[in-house]
């Protein structure tokens, strides 16, 4: 399997002492899986090596024949300002540290401090790289709002603006090793756009997906984590987990809103620390997973209620996608009506029907609670059915109108005229749920009347009689 180079951009360790270089290159590799080292033992060659323009971070030391390590801060500083640099000393100085800082330093560490803080202050430093580096490419896609890669989102029908904003934002986010909260409700499409940023991440593994509504605590670890042999009654042999199966690729985590307070604890602590124990084992095993998450709950609204940790919904929200609902992008009703036509009719084995000019209209007055995963089974239910030239609507009309019976209100609710003071007479109140079927209907009488369940010609009697 391909390794994944992580950082994408270089560190180059600057140090006169080669046994200190190949120590820490090889602790950023064990405990961080930082691979994309570089080192250099003479300070003479840093501002070479830099303007090859693939160094992003910097770990200096201060006391080094030829160029001190103060000097080459400050030209480091005065030449690409964009680079970070963290001051790795000998001396535990503070006059020292405080200068450093103040010529522009992320963080001073001195060589005798424990691994964990050294390699701590390296992570903190990529990851503000790489934010600092995704808000310089949103911003620019933001501006031209023009794909690159198009390809990546060919499963997704769509003609609305607000999606291809998401497009942009997707393909600005994707190559992002921190993790990627989708929203939205049921049915729009929350796992096509997970597939979306794990062809567009650059990832070398594959994409796992996993849905962890209704996994309890132990079931939800052994899922992840994967287990060790003899680690419960029934472990008869070890098995991986789904971190380990995802490799260097995606992990795709749905529902996870459903998830117990004791499972976000172990999510968090997986996100905070990227390593993870299988269960019955002491010995930690590294993730290499980008990690994307997915809900259709309302994840503000159940922090603020205390059944969602704040902590862990703060670091899912680094970056957050929000899938808008069919309801609020109804132009793409007849793109996809007409898709599903053709991949039902592949999948039945019949020609592709011809949908009646109105229904793309019709289907634009609902509501769709199910979202496009409901119209894709209303087209397939109908094509099932079809057997004429051109599709029957009575269907879609009979789905529609069993959802719309649906108790989505309290019964002692439903009556609109409840709150009237006055109620209105029978061509009064006739008159205006014509008026209203016209309006959803965009005028076209023909629509307006299926959604009043009359005749064309009965609706077309009514509005002449109520213009005399």
């Amino acid at each position: 399997m391909k390794t994944t180079t992580y950082p994408d951009f270089g560190i180059l360790l600057v140090d006169d002492e080669p046994a200190w270089l190949k120590s820490f290159s090889l602790t950023l590799r064990s405990c961080a899986g930082i691979n994309n080292v570089h080192m250099c033992q003479d300070s003479r060659e840093v501002m070479g090596l830099l303007d090859k323009g693939e160094i992003g971070l910097v770990l200096l030391d201060l006391t080094m024949p030829h160029l001190s390590g103060e000097s080459l801060l400050q030209q480091i500083g005065e030449s690409h300002p964009a680079i970070m640099t963290i001051i790795v000393s000998g001396l535990n100085q503070l006059e020292t540290a405080v200068r450093c800082m103040k010529l522009g330093a992320f963080d001073y560490f001195v060589k005798t401090d424990e691994e964990d803080r050294l390699v701590g202050g390296v992570m903190r430093a990529i990851r503000m790289q790489e934010l600092q580096h995704e808000v310089r490419t949103m911003a620019d896609r933001v501006l031209s709002r023009d794909l690159q890669h198009p390809e990546a989102f060919i499963d997704i029908v769509t003609s609305d603006r607000a999606m291809h904003d998401i497009f942009t934002y997707v393909e600005a986010v994707a190559p992002s090793h921190q993790p990627l909260l989708i929203t939205g409700e049921s049915g729009v499409g929350k796992e096509l756009i997970a597939r979306a940023v794990h062809r567009l991440s650059r990832c070398s593994g594959p994409l796992v997906a996993v849905n962890v509504a209704g996994l309890d605590d132990t079931v939800f670890a052994d899922t992840l984590f994967g287990h060790v042999r003899g680690a419960y009654t029934g472990a008869d042999q070890a098995r991986p987990g789904m971190i380990e199966q995802a490799g260097d690729g995606t992990l795709f985590l749905d529902e996870i809103g459903d998830l117990s307070i004791a499972s976000q604890v172990k999510l968090l602590r997986l996100l905070q620390e990227g390593e993870y124990f299988p269960l019955g084992s002491d010995r930690p095993k590294r993730m290499n997973a980008r990690i994307v998450v997915a809900t259709h709950c309302d994840l503000a609204a159940k922090e603020a209620a205390g059944t969602f940790r704040r902590d862990l919904y703060y670091r899912l929200c680094t970056h957050h996608i929000h899938i808008p609902p069919l309801r609020e992008r109804t132009g793409d009703v007849p793109l996809l009506l007409d898709h599903f036509l053709g991949e039902a009719a592949k999948s039945l084995g019949k020609r592709k029907p011809t949908p009646p000019k109105e229904l793309a209209q019709v289907l634009a007055t609902y509501s769709f609670p199910g979202n496009v995963r409901e119209l894709r089974g209303m087209v397939h239910n109908a094509v099932s059915l079809h057997r004429e030239r051109i599709l029957s609507m009575d269907s879609f009309l009979k789905a529609m109108g069993h959802s719309r019976t649906q108790p989505a209100i309290p019964a002692e609710n439903r009556n609109p005229f409840r709150s009237f003071e006055r109620l209105p007479t029978f061509a009064e109140a006739a008159e205006l749920l014509v008026d209203e079927a016209i309006s959803r209907a965009n005028g076209v009488q023909a629509i307006a009347a299926r959604l009043l369940g009359i005749s064309a010609p009965a609706l077309n009697k009514r509005l002449k009689m109520s213009r005399k």
